[in-house]
């Protein structure tokens, strides 16, 4: 069977802009939390799913994928100790080198749609940079092709994949899907998305 493109869920952020008593990932989202929402999402495009986060957060994260699909790393965040998100997404793409691609996904993105995801991937195949945008503006998933393999693994500090997206041909793949922008950064992102999220899909746990 081909390869397939890996979503890789970041989850080993601090959060720090979030100021409720315990980390924004773990908020309820209905019947979820806004991880297990995220990582929902991401297994029902049906692409393999691997979580990059930290030891805090590791018992919430298999409750939505296998422990074997869990890369549990020291705390990651901003200043000089943090590892910073190119760490975070090194170590997702090193634990699937064989992957056609890697398609990162922030944790804290539970509105992103399955079929978002699948297009991204998708996209991959012409292209060796992909990122979702919607009505022009830039959003997640951002998409890799095998062939940058060398560049991620390589990555470590607070700016991501930066680097990577400058120096390499990248397109914005226009998707009706404003869940591409939405993230959860503070109260009031998660009050808003509260009040205006239907339902989740029933996705059973791995």
């Amino acid at each position: 069977m081909k390869p397939q493109p890996v979503i890789v869920v970041l989850a080993a952020g601090r959060g720090s802009r979030f100021r409720g008593r315990d980390h924004k990932l773990v908020q309820q989202l209905g019947s979820q939390s806004v991880l297990g929402r995220t990582i929902g999402q991401a297994i029902a495009s049906g692409l393999p799913v691997v979580v990059v986060t930290t030891e805090p957060l590791a018992t919430e994260s298999s409750r939505w994928v296998a422990r074997r699909d869990v890369v549990v790393l020291p705390e990651v965040g901003t200043g000089p100790s943090g590892l910073g998100m190119g760490y975070s997404i090194a170590a997702g793409v090193a634990a699937r080198p064989e992957a056609a691609g890697w398609l990162v996904l922030p944790g804290d993105m539970p509105m992103v749609k399955p079929g978002s995801l699948q297009a991204v991937a998708a996209a991959l195949d012409q292209h060796p940079v992909v990122f979702a945008q919607h009505r022009g503006r830039r959003g997640h998933p951002v998409g890799f092709s095998s062939e940058l393999f060398s560049d991620l693994v390589q990555l470590s500090g607070d700016e991501g994949a930066r680097r990577v997206v400058a120096r390499y041909p990248s397109i914005g793949l226009e998707l009706e899907d404003p869940g591409v922008l939405i993230d959860v950064d503070t109260e009031d992102d998660l009050a808003a998305l509260r009040a205006s999220s239907p339902p989740p899909p029933a996705y059973p746990a791995s």
